[in-house]
């Protein structure tokens, strides 16, 4: 899945790209919406916290660092265990996935208070006034798509794709 940046001008224009995004067989769960606060966007897909802030990164680099922590840690027990206890391989795998674990809750923590640094770059439109999509569509159909919506909505900008999309947004 690739997720495509755009800006929109306006509600009604919003309004028209997200039917002709369904109609384009694209999911509704794949498409985010995120406009200036206090903007009302009746039946638009507002995004969530998942997609406004930095929390899948965040997850990602604390099961990272996590694992790894505890991969260390598996191996400095079972090299010097304690007087009298046995430790073998089942301790370090314990400890890395214990670690993954509590490096991935941590940094989740952290990273819903982060906005997501994609965004950071529309935050100027978004205060004007305009709508930012964000569309997560196969890699194969980016090209069909973001032709659809530049042929029939001239006015809006296509800001690019992000390159890979975890599978649980």
């Amino acid at each position: 899945m690739r997720r495509i940046y755009f800006l929109v001008p306006d509600l009604k224009t919003a309004s028209t790209i997200t039917d002709e995004l369904l109609l384009a067989r694209i999911e509704e769960r794949h498409i985010h919406v995120i406009a200036r606060e206090g903007t009302e966007l009746g039946d638009l897909p507002k995004a969530s916290l998942l997609q406004t802030s930095d929390v899948i990164p965040a997850v990602e680099r604390g099961l990272a660092v996590g694992g790894v922590t505890g991969i260390l840690a598996g191996v400095a027990a079972v090299t010097f265990p304690p007087a009298g206890v046995v430790l073998g391989g089942g301790a370090i795998l314990a400890t890395a996935l214990a670690g993954s674990g509590i490096g991935a809750w941590m940094s989740s923590m952290i990273g819903v208070d982060v906005p997501n640094t994609q965004i950071k770059q529309f935050e100027e439109n978004i205060a004007k006034g305009e709508i930012l999509f964000l569309v997560d569509v196969p890699k194969e159909r980016v090209e069909q798509i973001e032709a659809m919506v530049k042929s029939h909505h001239p006015d809006v900008d296509i800001e690019g794709t992000e390159p890979h999309i975890p599978a649980f947004p």
